[in-house]
Order: C-alpha cells, then structure tokens, then sequence
C-alpha cells in the first residue's frame, strides 16, 4: 500500500470510529451512567495518558517555541469546543440527524483550505461535494431513529456548531503536520484542551458511579477513549499529510452511511431503497473527490 492509500485507508477507518461513536456515546448518556461534560474530561483525560505514555517510546522532536500559541489554539477548536458542543448536542439529538449535519463539515473545509491554504478547487471536486452533500440530505431527511432527543433543535444547533469548530481545527494543524510527527504534537494538544476542559467537567466526573457499570457501558466507554478519541486524532493527522484538507473533509459524508448502518444493527431504524440511493450519491462523491487528476502529457 502506497502512503496516499493509507492515508485514505486512514482517513476510513476515522469515519468509521466517528460513526460508531454517535449510538455507542448516545446510549451511555442515555442510561445516565455519564453526562456530557463529564464524559468528555474523561474521554482527554484517557487519551492524554495514552499520547504522553506512547510518547515515552518514539524519537523525541522539540516543538519551536512560536508553534506552541498554534497548538493552543488548535486545542480550543479541536479538543475544548470541538468535543463540549458534540457531546452536549448529541445529549438532545439523535445519532443520525448528528451524523447527518456533520456533513457540513466538507463545504467549511473547502471554503477555509481555498482561503487560507490556497488549496486549488477544482469542478470536479465541487461535483463530487454537491453529490455527497445531496446523498446526506436525502438522510437528514428520511433518515429516523426511534430515539427522541429532549431538544432536537437546540441538540442539531450544538452539533452544526462543532463542525464549525471541527473544520477550524483540521485547518489549523495542516501546516503543523508538515512540519512535525503526529505524536510530537498531539500529546501537547490534549495536555492543553485537558487543562482548559477540567473546570467544565470536573462536577460531572466525580459524580459517576462507577460500581454501577455493566461490561457493555465499560466497553463502549473503553471505545470512546481509544478508538473515537485516541484513535481518530492520530490517525486524522496522518490523512492530512498525505491529502488535501478538502479531500479529507468529504470523507465526512460517510458518517450518516455508517450512523444508519449501525442504527440497523441494533433494529432502530430501516432500510429502503431511498436510503440505498442516498448512500450510492455519498460513495460516488467521496470517490469523484478522492480522484487523482491526471497529469498533462
């Protein structure tokens, strides 16, 4: 496998952790065993210790002085806001409608990488864009699940908030990328977004009862902190070396694809065939976006 192949397989295997992510941290709040808040100090705070510990056994590389106000930043979007507004929305609405305005996130990116990174747009990436975008909204739209949100508006407001946030933040570390390893930088990203994070979650933390967790709560908490938390931002990083911000950003269409499935899974929604159109548009965009452009002879 070529490094552009693994950065897509990279890039893959994020939306598929992103997508899971949604029903496995719903279902945690839902039976009240974690509230938001306290669930994301928790989430940082495990994948913080996992990022410092690692760390201890690869090839040190000092981080200039200047690039530390950039990681601050990128932790404010990235780690602080990013994962306050997601939880808490995804408190009020459900899996699928979250997955579904997370799809805003590649038309974010696309603007942004044009403007600051001067990444060239071409037709047939926006193309490919409208295609991905049309296949989520035919999602958003027939798209159920039998869960209620308390405040779906409030919950679809908080989520759309945090793909701003989101797209911010895979903006801010392209060019910190090219310049360090993942693991030299990310360590200090989570060490920052944990210090500002403590104060928001520290009440909800200590109030978990911890002797009432069954195994399935311990395993989809022990998921949220390695896989959707520790594993999606190391491997992010390593997609963005290789491919545009704006060609990683389309993979977002596939969250709603993988929400659904895994909805389906459990038997809380269903399949037809405009669900099945709607996930063939998302996979031909995605496909359109991730095509090399050939070369001129």
């Amino acid at each position: 496998m070529n490094s552009r192949g693994f950065a897509i397989f990279a890039v893959l295997m994020v939306q598929l952790l992103y997508g899971l992510n949604y029903t496995i941290a719903k279902n945690v709040m839902n039976e009240n065993y974690i509230k938001p808040f306290g669930f994301v100090l928790l989430r940082v705070a495990g994948a913080t210790l996992m990022f410092w510990l690692i760390s201890l056994f690869l090839p040190k590389q000092k981080i200039e002085k200047k690039d530390f106000s950039k990681l601050l930043v990128a932790a404010i979007f990235g780690v602080v806001v990013n994962m306050l507004f997601f939880f808490k929305g995804l408190e009020y609405t459900s899996p699928i409608h979250a997955s579904a305005i997370m799809t805003v996130i590649p038309i974010i990116i696309l603007v942004l990488s044009a403007y600051v990174l001067k990444e060239k747009i071409t037709k047939l990436k926006i193309f490919g864009v409208f295609l991905g975008l049309l296949g989520a909204l035919f999602l958003t739209l027939y798209g159920k699940s039998a869960r209620v949100g308390d405040n779906v508006p409030l919950g679809n407001l908080l989520i759309f908030l945090n793909a701003v946030s989101y797209s911010i933040y895979v903006i801010l570390i392209k060019k910190l990328i090219a310049k360090y390893h993942p693991f030299a930088f990310i360590k200090w990203l989570f060490l920052f977004g944990l210090i500002m994070l403590t104060p928001f979650g520290y009440s909800e933390l200590s109030e978990i009862q911890w002797q009432t967790f069954t195994p399935n709560i311990s395993y989809s908490v022990l998921f949220v902190i390695i896989g959707a938390t520790f594993g999606t931002y190391l491997l992010n990083p390593l997609a963005l070396n290789k491919l545009k911000a704006s060609t990683v950003g389309i993979f977002v269409y596939l969250q709603p694809v993988i929400a659904g499935l895994f909805a389906l899974s459990l038997g809380v929604d269903s399949i037809d065939a405009v669900k099945i159109g709607a996930m063939l548009l998302i996979f031909v965009g995605v496909y359109i976006v991730t095509m090399k452009p050939k070369k001129a002879n």
